[in-house]
């Protein structure tokens, strides 16, 4: 019994219409990461210097030692950079990401905020990598940075994005109650996930339409190339939501990126780019947490993924006519959201039935009752079969109906050696019976595998009603 924990479906082929206000085609949000004063430094108890985000692309750190080039890299983000993004975003809904340490060294910076009425989320304690941190040591940096930040801005942060995340962050932040976590780069739209008895909402973040890539190899060289790819970004989102699919385009900035001259014209024409369309809603993510809640509160439903052998065989057993060997094999193999949906759940016990001998597969089919047959007018079909047969019209045949089928069931049970096997919610009886005629003329082996994919179809089509 293998379970996979990882969700590589989200919302599939047909995303949620979110409904954003005002009937918007995009939702924008825009995140400022105020982070100088919180990156590594052995002044604030940290064993080296930062080497992460500045203009020394492939810096390395500097164990025991301050970096005086990259502290006051970092010091240009909260002296000039800040003040430059503040100036041209004061009048949009902006949301924070504080790292709280350095929060607290910006009070001026922070006052700004409020001013303007930006949304300030936690940023985690210290910007500092966290993957081989023990999870009691992220825990309780969690829990100082909820404390400091609370000092620092009046009030307890609503959402939390740790950035340079471990696998337990996500987890971890959630036992602490936010109404949004953003450690998620998986989807363009809001996600709910269930983390023990808390449901957690996830407001995805980006690293793509992201300042950041002014710092890193293959990354942004001008502020051209990141005008550009906001405004292919906002283009390819903006006729998703013409199309019925709206999203949300997470933008990210950084003080002493961004905030450099050089780039922020990109900033200022990409805002007046997105502001010339109709239908664009600039929000914080607090506000599209709050829209998301409101629209698409969670409901809690049983997981195939997530339920026991019995409880899954109960419910799954019956999918392949009178065969539950079938879901009881299945249960054993690796299950995941992916299986949470009626095709993921339809494909694991097909791989079942797939793999089995022929012996096997010729049990199942021999499993399945003839059409409008003997047991169909006994009514001692399953519960599935009866509803499948009448959809067809198959229980309310006249007599000379069911007459041609009989005779057409006789003649292919003598040919192949089992029930003639179709998805009858596929067809009409007049169909039906064509298919009668034209898969007489099969061998055994074609008409076998024939057999089988109908299997396969009708246990699609059960699951697509049972889920």
């Amino acid at each position: 019994m293998t379970r996979y924990p990882r969700d590589m479906i989200g919302y599939g082929a047909r995303t949620p219409d979110p409904k954003w206000p005002n009937d918007a085609k995009i939702a924008i949000q825009i995140v400022v990461n105020y982070e100088e004063g919180g990156e590594n430094n052995i002044l604030h108890g940290d064993a080296a210097s930062e080497a992460f985000l500045s203009e020394i692309v492939g810096a390395s750190a500097w164990p025991g030692q301050r970096h005086w080039n990259m502290e006051t890299i970092y010091e240009y983000g909260a002296r000039a950079g800040f003040w430059r993004l503040h100036r041209l975003l004061k009048d949009l809904p902006i949301t924070v990401f504080g790292v709280a340490t350095a929060l607290a060294r910006g009070p001026e910076q922070v006052a700004a905020m409020q001013e303007t009425g930006w949304e300030i989320a936690s940023h985690g304690l210290k910007w500092i990598e966290y993957k081989d941190a023990h999870e009691d040591t992220e825990r309780a940096h969690i829990q100082r940075a909820i404390r400091l930040h609370t000092e620092v801005t009046g009030q307890r942060p609503r959402g939390f994005y740790q950035g340079r995340a471990s696998i337990n962050t996500v987890r971890l932040a959630a036992e602490e109650g936010f109404d949004y976590l953003a450690d998620s780069y998986a989807d363009d739209l809001p996600y709910w996930m269930e983390m023990g008895e808390r449901d957690q909402l996830i407001v995805p973040y980006t690293l793509d339409a992201n300042d950041m890539r002014f710092a890193t190899p293959q990354g942004f060289n001008a502020g051209g190339q990141f005008l550009d790819y906001l405004k292919a970004s906002f283009d390819a989102l903006y006729r998703e939501g013409q199309e019925g699919q709206a999203k949300m385009m997470s933008v990210g900035l950084h003080c002493r990126l961004v905030g450099r001259p050089g780039r922020v014209e990109a900033l200022r024409q990409f805002i007046d780019y997105a502001q010339g369309h109709d239908g664009v809603w600039f929000a914080t993510r607090a506000q599209i947490a709050d829209h998301w809640r409101a629209r698409f509160p969670h409901v809690r439903r049983d997981r195939p993924s997530q339920m026991s052998k019995a409880a899954f065989v109960e419910t799954f057993g019956g999918i392949y006519e009178h065969s539950p060997w079938i879901a009881e094999r299945a249960h054993g193999l690796e299950l995941g959201p992916a299986q949470d949906t009626p095709a993921g759940l339809a494909n694991l016990l097909a791989r079942v039935f797939r793999s089995s001998t022929t012996e096997d597969r010729l049990k199942v089919l021999r499993a399945h009752p003839d059409l409008a047959g003997k047991l169909a007018a006994a009514r001692r079909l399953t519960a599935d079969s009866t509803a499948e047969q009448a959809t067809a019209g198959l229980d309310a045949l006249t007599d000379q109906e069911r007459e041609t089928f009989q005779k057409a069931n006789a003649a292919y049970v003598a040919k192949f050696g089992f029930p003639f096997i179709i998805a009858v919610r596929d067809h009409t009886k007049e169909s039906i019976l064509r298919a009668f005629g034209d898969r007489l003329q099969n061998s055994v082996a074609e008409e076998f595998a024939t057999a089988c994919d109908q299997v396969e179809r009708i246990a699609e089509l059960r699951l697509q009603a049972l889920m």
